[in-house]
């Protein structure tokens, strides 16, 4: 099999420019580049999708990345199909920067590029950008590209209607500067790669340049893959995202989805995915594909050792053997969920009243005698129980249980 041919097998190509992008891919030798948004500080699972997992596959092909952490264009921001992007400050864009550096060189080790389009942008002036680039594009033509089309209806203003023309100028100043000869992104930015290799074409002839998009990554209802229940995206520092919270979500992505995610996040060969999708397709209750997408993403992003931990504390957490974990791993595991406040001598019922579990003394009485009650998983029978340091773990903590799904994170005064 191709390199193409894998990269299509496990549907990571969305629109490509020529069929002779895919030999050049499958020759091996190119230098290409991605770009990242820095509006925040950390990237997050979208950019493993469309960034890491692409750049690695590519690389290990025999491809050279270069990636491009938008210092200039991120003052602008790539335009959103509904509303307008906020701006951020300059002073935020050059700590998102340095952060996400550190990142991409920690995930993509090897012979890696990484540059900051401010290097030109920030130096150019308005007269330069209108003499030298903007003559090059016919409005007719920009108004055309999909990324602008969705806009006009609600209006969009010239400094995001300006974003293809900057970006157009990064694939330039790569080509011309180090030998960058294909752009990828994910589908979104198909119009600002043709845009960019229609630059090419015109200031320096017809030159061999490629691009292709990535398709974006949905889970089966259409949305966003990577968003958390609450919409908190899921990032890759594992000091915002904990690799527990990552585990949590990958081991419950729909049954449906899971051999999709498989293909185009893990590294692993035809074969194995292959023989992983019989196993789900005859025992899917057993989770082994699931199981192994969290695996290969946690380990590959944060190592074996919190792949793990992280295995220990989702076995821990909801069993008898929850006071075997840290204070440390509960609050970061559950941090998602309510919290409340606990007092060492507090009777149960006045304490689920005073913390609003409960709405009445009587609810609270009903839901004990009901077995309703657990806290770190042992079910409270007694009325006039009096929560006991030894209810607490490390002193710190205690996991509150209403019914079958409502927890409560107790944190003691």
């Amino acid at each position: 099999m191709t390199v193409f041919e894998d990269l299509k097998w496990r549907g990571l190509v969305n629109d490509i420019t020529s069929n002779e992008a895919i030999e050049a891919i499958n020759k091996g030798g190119l230098k290409f580049y991605i770009g990242i948004d820095p509006t925040g500080d950390t990237m997050h699972i979208g950019h493993y999708c469309t960034v890491i997992a692409i750049a690695k596959r590519l690389m290990d092909a025999g491809h050279t990345p270069i990636i491009i952490a938008g210092g200039g264009t991120g003052l602008i921001g790539d335009p959103k199909p509904n509303v307008e992007r906020p701006m951020i400050s300059k002073e935020a864009v050059k700590h998102n920067i340095e952060r996400i550096q550190k990142q991409v060189n920690h995930f993509l080790k090897g012979n890696i590029k990484i540059v900051n389009n401010a290097d030109w942008l920030l130096e150019m002036n308005a007269i330069d950008f209108l003499r030298d680039y903007g003559k090059h594009f016919n409005i007719n033509y920009m108004l055309a590209k999909d990324t602008v089309k969705r806009r006009l209806d609600i209006g969009i203003t010239y400094t995001e209607f300006s974003y293809m023309i900057l970006q157009s100028i990064d694939f330039l100043k790569l080509y011309e500067n180090y030998g960058v000869t294909m752009q990828i992104g994910g589908q979104d930015q198909w119009g600002n790669i043709t845009s960019g290799l229609e630059l090419i074409r015109k200031i320096h002839g017809d030159s061999k340049c490629y691009g292709f998009t990535v398709p974006l990554i949905t889970r089966a209802d259409g949305t966003k893959f990577g968003k958390s229940e609450s919409g908190e995206a899921l990032w890759l520092d594992k000091d915002k995202t904990s690799s527990y919270e990552l585990y949590q979500y990958l081991i419950n992505v729909e049954d449906e989805m899971v051999i999709d995610y498989l293909k185009k996040l893990t590294f692993l060969p035809r074969e194995e995915i292959e023989d992983i999708a019989k196993k789900h397709e005859a025992a899917p209750e057993s989770r082994v594909a699931h199981k192994k997408l969290a695996e290969e993403i946690i380990t590959f992003l944060h190592g074996k050792e919190e792949f793990m931990h992280a295995q220990e504390i989702s076995k821990k957490l909801f069993s008898d053997s929850v006071n075997e974990l840290s204070s440390e791993d509960i609050m970061a595991s559950l941090k998602g969920v309510p919290k409340v406040e606990v007092k060492i001598n507090d009777n149960i019922v006045d304490f689920l009243v005073d913390e609003s579990i409960c709405s009445s003394k009587r609810e609270a009485r009903e839901l004990i005698g009901a077995g309703a009650i657990c806290i770190n998983n042992r079910k409270i029978s007694d009325f006039d129980y009096v929560i006991s340091a030894s209810d607490t773990i490390g002193n710190k903590v205690m996991i509150v249980k209403k019914g079958k799904k409502n927890y409560y994170l107790a944190e003691v005064k």
